[in-house]
């Protein structure tokens, strides 16, 4: 392995009623098998019927991973048409309810279910997974480790979550607070190498708990199957270029702390709760909001921790030739992101038609975005 950082994106959609834009709680069996047949091993089921996932190939270039991703989404979409059904990117469904939802079935799906219960049904959620292949040796706990201050912001940046069960939450990523109620997920406890995590998981091993390290679904960690470190704390972003920013930017800050292997490397106790504490603030502000800064330095506006973010991290994204993609995390920040979309959406129609149709107006707008 070189000095590529090569990246995969893998994103997750909800599947529709094509006419009305209403959750589809059921997934025909020939819509998944003409997707399997035109996409192959580059689309997978999720834990219930209604949600789809695609997967990019490995890229070294940022622009060739924002092509195969318009290209996946249009596939899908074409297929999905054909069977009545449409396609939203998006954290959660604005009107969707995991009490009509129907889980997936196959092995794993099963055993998942009968230990997480309803807990389970509830993730009736959508994310962005972002996979980046440090060089051979690395260690990715240690990259992991010092990736947590980072959580905060590229959270902020993909928050499309702020409807639940046809209620306004009053949150920007609602996804995070549902998704977190899973066992083994949220913010990585702090193991600095791969003895420490190997440790932990087969810990979980011998008692039974988890067949392996797939099991555990923190918002960062290191990828089973892939020689990867694996995001997966953005929600599934409605746009195609703020999908390919954010994980430009990941990619750049995981080039970033291999190169600066001290950076972050003081990460402690006090740290990780203020991380903790920051992403609550990113799923309740989004990019409006602000963070706690480290070292008692007060309130920072996500704006302005973007811009110490980027001027650490503009040089790595150029060497992996992402400055362009990187830089549009600022025009998230400016104009808002999905979810900020969503809500100016639904106010503009809500106190003219109510609730219900302001909602059905965020879901048109929803099933459009996806696609431009």
């Amino acid at each position: 392995m070189t000095d590529s950082y090569r990246f995969g994106i893998e994103e997750e959609f909800f599947l529709v009623d094509a006419a009305t834009g209403a959750l589809a709680t059921k997934r025909p069996p020939e819509f998944l098998a003409a997707v399997r047949e035109a996409l192959g091993a580059q689309v997978s089921t999720e834990m219930l019927q209604a949600q789809i996932e695609v997967m990019t190939q490995p890229h070294d270039d940022a622009a060739g991973a924002a092509a195969e991703l318009k290209s996946l989404r249009r596939t899908l979409s074409q297929i999905a048409g054909r069977h009545g059904l449409g396609i939203i990117a998006a954290g959660t469904h604005p009107t969707g309810d995991y009490l009509t939802a129907e889980p997936s079935t196959g092995e794993r799906y099963n055993a998942i279910m009968e230990d997480l219960q309803i807990i389970g049904l509830r993730d009736l959620l959508c994310g962005l997974h972002v996979h980046v292949e440090p060089p051979e040796g690395t260690d990715r706990i240690d990259i992991m480790y010092r990736m947590l201050p980072y959580l905060p912001l590229l959270v902020a940046l993909s928050t499309s979550s702020p409807f639940w069960r046809s209620q306004a939450t009053g949150l920007r990523g609602y996804r995070l607070a549902a998704y977190d109620e899973l066992p083994r997920t949220g913010v990585p406890e702090l193991f600095r190498n791969s003895a420490e995590f190997d440790a932990y998981v087969a810990a979980l091993q011998r008692a039974g708990v988890i067949a392996d390290a797939s099991y555990v679904w923190w918002a960062i960690r290191p990828s089973l199957k892939h020689p990867t470190l694996e995001l997966r704390a953005p929600d599934s972003c409605t746009f195609v270029e703020d999908s390919i920013a954010i994980a430009s930017l990941y990619r750049a800050l995981v080039r970033l702390l291999v190169h600066e292997p001290t950076k972050n490397g003081g990460t402690g106790v006090v740290e990780r709760a203020l991380i903790v504490e920051n992403k609550w603030r990113a799923q309740r502000y989004g990019v409006a909001g602000t963070f706690v800064a480290e070292y008692g330095g007060g309130a920072v506006s996500v704006a302005d921790r973007l811009e110490a973010v980027l001027t650490d991290v503009l040089l790595h994204a150029e060497a992996l030739g992402c400055a362009a993609q990187v830089r549009h995390c600022r025009a998230i920040v400016g104009g808002g992101t999905s979810a900020d979309a969503q809500l100016a959406v639904y106010a503009q129609h809500e106190g003219r038609v109510g609730n219900q149709r302001a909602l059905s107006a965020v879901t048109d707008w929803l099933a459009t975005a996806t696609l431009q």
